[in-house]
């Protein structure tokens, strides 16, 4: 018997889950009464019972009834109910957004202020995140690498790291990135965009990757980051950080920063952590040129 608690924070992805955890054959019971999870626990782990998998979703829509939910939690413990607490999360803006884009009310906030809903629903969850076996930030994710991550966790039965990590290029004449934790300037690279046949490609093509790493600074810059954030993560971890934005920069987004971003992702592939690539400005230069 695999027993779920699905939680976290309102508008972090917890319905999306729920179906997702659905449809690789979980029955998944939202929003169930904190009186009753006990009983409920009890039926699922009966001998008679055919369920083998179970997910029961929890939030802050359970009122004052979740300031006792960790007594029942302790007694699920002590009866020898086994279950695992997944935590969805995501940054105070990004959530902000969100409830403005689906124009929903945040169930703590009332007529007042969507963020002052958000601080106090972080404050009164704490002790679940403190006592979840898994933790996923929500914030960079598009939903089919949410779907990765839990097929990572539940199907897979792979191994996880409460952690993730975003590796961003971009282009330093867009902007930096506000969302960023760490950010890098890597225009000290030699620039493809100045050799003719190498200018219209990008850092995900071959010749321009070749040329940018061919440099040595190029690969002594790649081992001293790698290093420094192998370091660095476990630090952030211990500080309860659960998701790391690492910007790199050039001139454009298009070429030295991609490959670098690139490269930087196949390093950290080495590692427990789950992680993407994302390069942000790397089709604005074919945009602009349309747009003139």
């Amino acid at each position: 018997m695999r027993f779920v608690i699905v939680t976290g924070m309102s508008g972090a992805g917890k319905s999306s889950v729920l179906k997702m955890l659905e449809d690789i054959g979980y029955f998944c019971v939202d929003n169930l009464p904190i009186q009753l999870i006990l009983k409920f626990a009890q039926l699922a782990h009966e001998q008679s019972s055919q369920i083998d998998k179970v997910a029961l979703g929890i939030d802050i829509r359970s009122g004052q009834s979740l300031d006792g939910l960790n007594e029942i939690l302790v007694e699920a413990r002590n009866k020898g109910y086994c279950y695992e607490i997944l935590y969805l999360d995501a940054g105070n803006e990004v959530l902000v957004k969100r409830f403005k884009e689906t124009r929903r009310n945040h169930p703590l906030s009332g007529s007042g202020r969507v963020d002052s809903g958000i601080e106090i629903e972080r404050e009164r969850l704490q002790f679940l995140k403190k006592q979840a076996d898994f933790i996923i930030d929500t914030s960079q994710l598009l939903i089919r690498e949410l779907k990765s991550e839990i097929d990572k966790i539940f199907v897979q039965n792979g191994d996880y790291g409460n952690f993730y990590i975003t590796i961003l290029s971009f282009g330093f004449k867009y902007g930096i990135p506000t969302d960023c934790d760490l950010v890098f300037d890597v225009r000290f690279l030699p620039n493809p965009y100045y050799i003719a046949e190498l200018k219209p490609q990008t850092g995900n093509d071959q010749p321009v990757y070749d040329y940018v790493m061919q440099s040595p600074k190029a690969i002594t810059f790649l081992d001293k980051l790698s290093d420094m954030l192998e370091f660095l993560i476990p630090n952030y971890i211990e500080e309860g950080k659960n998701q790391l934005v690492v910007g790199i920069g050039c001139t454009g987004g298009k070429h030295r920063s991609v490959t670098i971003a690139n490269a930087l992702c196949k390093r950290l592939s080495k590692l427990e952590y789950g992680h993407k690539v994302e390069h942000r400005d790397i089709k604005k230069d074919a945009l602009q040129k349309k747009q003139i």
